[in-house]
């Protein structure tokens, strides 16, 4: 007898259906074709298991199972599930009642019980837009699912669970999650906050300015100066996440099996912080089954790189593209995934191999030409795509012992949100926009024009300070993001004197 059911499969942040067909027929052996992976193949072990423990045959005549279409690969252990089942209803062990209505998928344990998978939002919004009536999967995954409206979402346990709904016998309450009220009661919810955060006001304004204009950031200083306390409190300050925006980025994060055991909506930017010995892969996507990198997991969030020059320089160079594009595209024989990579990068440094280059009180105890030699691990076209560069001193103790509150990030993320939407009207007819730090070289010779004084300070400074070429663009578009701060029309040129002050590593001779 033949039995079909519904599953899926997952490529880069889409999914597509899979349909299931087992069929029973005379002769011996287990069969599962239509590109299989090895945690595919292996199932049959698992299902045989889980038949036998509950009770269930084991079909002693020819099982073909076909996964269609067959020019697909199938990976992972998720079609578990949907294939005991057909197998059951294909013996006539189990009444399973509009199978095709449902769409199935769930890893098996030994025992029956049903394990999560990965990629539940995915599929869920597929089977919507396939219409299909309802999805049956892991309780663990269920929340994660339910958040597309319009599709009954069936958490269960066991192999058991689902069979006895499916033939009726049982009823389970669909899963609900009011997404938008989820999303609105906890859209600011960061355990960080820059009320901890005791001086460094530099610092801070250079954040500031960084998250209302989208800019890349670079913090050179020395080891105990406060980079990453406060780069982990960036997402604070950028504007709240949209409903799609939070949508999309819980997509990512469901295909890479990074969201938590029941829960749903990711409602705050993603901080992404990975060690210094990550690899290519691991940062921007791929491997034999593509998963998505670093980059992709930080997708309308953060990526932190501490101790930037430790990091292996082919690792840095492979994020020039996505930087640029603000997209990966993963390619094989055959096929390409896309992941979106739309994210800031928020670095830090040392500025030499011992660290206390340029500190007011400890000496520098490197060989000459270390520290240049230390800041060329950065590639030129690398920082080319970094606006601001902002040295971190040390906080004295005066400053660490005052009882005066600093001041918190809903403070400062008010006037970041009024900034953006300064832009976001700028640049209203211009798709794929959304910030300051996307302007093109057209867009800013038409939102960056200066007055006489200013670019009189401008040529000033690059003159006497020795900036490069290449600071040009960045100190006009940082200048456009600190007069939208001020809600200027105009770039003035305190605004562009500012800019100026965040491009430490382009003077000449800034290591000696």
């Amino acid at each position: 007898m033949l039995i079909k059911t519904y599953g899926s499969a997952v490529f880069g942040v889409n999914a597509a259906i899979v349909i299931i067909e087992v069929n029973i027929v005379n002769g011996l052996h287990f069969f599962i074709v239509g590109m299989p992976d090895v945690a595919v193949k292996e199932s049959q072990q698992r299902i045989e298991s889980a038949i036998k423990s509950n009770g269930y045959e084991m079909p002693k005549r020819k099982v073909i199972i076909n996964l269609a279409p067959a020019d697909i690969k199938k990976e992972g252990s998720a079609y578990d599930l949907p294939m005991a089942i057909s197998i059951l209803a294909a013996t006539g062990q189990a009444k399973c009642l509009n199978l095709d209505q449902y769409i199935i998928m769930g890893e098996l344990s030994l025992d029956g019980g049903v394990r999560p998978i990965k990629g539940a939002l995915p599929i869920a919004i597929e089977a919507r837009k396939r219409g299909f009536k309802g999805f049956i999967l892991p309780r663990q995954n269920a929340r994660e699912a339910a958040v597309v409206n319009d599709l009954e979402v069936y958490g269960v346990d066991s192999m058991n669970e689902a069979l006895a709904f499916l033939a009726g016998e049982r009823e389970i309450e669909p899963t609900f999650v009011d997404t938008r009220n989820e999303f609105f009661t906890s859209i600011n919810d960061y355990k960080e906050d820059f009320i901890d955060v005791k001086g460094q006001e530099n610092v801070k304004r250079a954040l500031e300015v960084a998250a209302a204009g989208g800019h890349n950031l670079l913090m050179i200083g020395s080891p105990g100066s406060g980079k990453t306390m406060l780069a982990k409190r960036l997402p604070s300050i950028l504007p709240p996440l949209s409903l799609n925006e939070a949508l999309e980025t819980t997509k990512i994060h469901s295909v890479a099996g990074k969201i938590a055991k029941d829960a749903s909506l990711m409602t705050t930017r993603p901080f992404r912080s990975p060690h210094h010995t990550i690899s290519n892969v691991a940062l921007v996507g791929g491997g034999s089954f593509p998963q998505p990198g670093e980059i992709s997991l930080a997708h309308n969030g953060v990526l932190f790189l501490d101790e930037l020059p430790e990091f292996k320089r082919t690792v840095l160079e492979v994020m020039r593209q996505p930087l640029e594009d603000r997209k990966i595209i993963i390619s094989r024989s055959r096929f390409s995934i896309e992941y979106p990579s739309s994210f800031m990068l928020i670095a830090s440094m040392n500025p030499c191999p011992c660290g206390f280059y340029n500190h007011p009180e400890k000496e520098c105890v490197c060989m000459p030409g270390a520290v240049q030699k230390y800041l060329n691990r950065i590639s030129g076209p690398l920082l080319d795509r970094i606006d601001i560069h902002i040295e971190v001193v040390p906080v004295p103790f005066e400053k660490l012992s005052e009882q005066r509150p600093a001041e918190n990030s809903e403070t400062i993320r008010y006037r970041v949100l009024k900034a953006r939407i300064v832009q976001q009207k700028r640049f209203a007819q211009h798709p794929g926009i959304h910030c300051n730090a996307m302007m093109t070289p057209l867009l800013l010779r038409e939102y960056s024009i200066l007055n006489d004084a200013g670019y009189s300070l401008l040529r000033n400074a690059m003159a006497k300070l020795g900036l490069s070429a290449r600071a040009y663009d960045r100190i006009l578009k940082v200048s456009r993001t600190i007069a939208d701060l001020e809600a200027s029309e105009n770039i003035q040129p305190a605004h562009v004197a500012e800019a100026i002050q965040y491009r430490s590593l382009d003077r000449e001779n800034w290591a000696g």
